[in-house]
């Protein structure tokens, strides 16, 4: 998967619209898995959005819909998985995992919760981290989900926007000369 938006191109050449339904799955595992981090989300964005300037069946207004779900539906079952793994996690006696830390991250997402799901839409590990931890240190839904949209939305116009923006104005130069 490590360098797969440069192969993008030729799977849309290959196989059309599966791209939409490809792209929908990489962007929901890295959001919904912890052991998925390593999937390239800004990268693919960015690319998916200078495509959606160049190729005719792939609109990024439609691209923004269907990726912004894909991201918020993997934060939820990322969270309600720390809801349900994370007092089973944090209650093993290990050295690694002292009662102490586990207090300090709780006080951490009663303040700074929201600001945290936000921000780490933007951060490459973090962002498979964050709702997992979320719902581990039972954070209130309703804030969570707020924050869940409005990280998503964020993410998700912003690099699709650069990307796009980008590869317009790649492809006017290339019109132009």
């Amino acid at each position: 998967m490590l360098g797969f938006e440069q192969h993008l191109p030729g799977f849309i050449e290959a196989y059309g619209m599966w791209v939409y339904a490809l792209l929908f799955m990489i962007i929901f595992a890295e959001t919904a898995f912890i052991a998925m981090f390593f999937l390239p989300g800004d990268s693919l964005l960015l690319s998916v959005g200078a495509l959606c300037a160049s190729v005719d069946f792939m609109h990024l207004d439609f691209m923004i819909m269907l990726l912004f779900a894909a991201a918020t539906l993997g934060y939820i079952v990322n969270y309600h998985t720390g809801k349900f793994f994370g007092p089973q996690i944090t209650s093993v006696k290990s050295r690694f995992i002292k009662p102490e830390h586990l207090a300090r991250t709780n006080r951490y997402f009663v303040r700074h919760g929201g600001k945290t799901i936000l921000m780490a839409r933007f951060i490459p590990f973090v962002r498979s981290v964050a709702p997992f931890a979320a719902g581990a240190n039972q954070m209130n839904y309703p804030m969570f989900l707020l924050y869940n949209l409005l990280g998503g939305l964020f993410w998700i116009g912003l690099l699709l926007g650069l990307g796009y923006f980008a590869g317009s104005t790649i492809f006017l130069i290339n019109e132009i000369t």
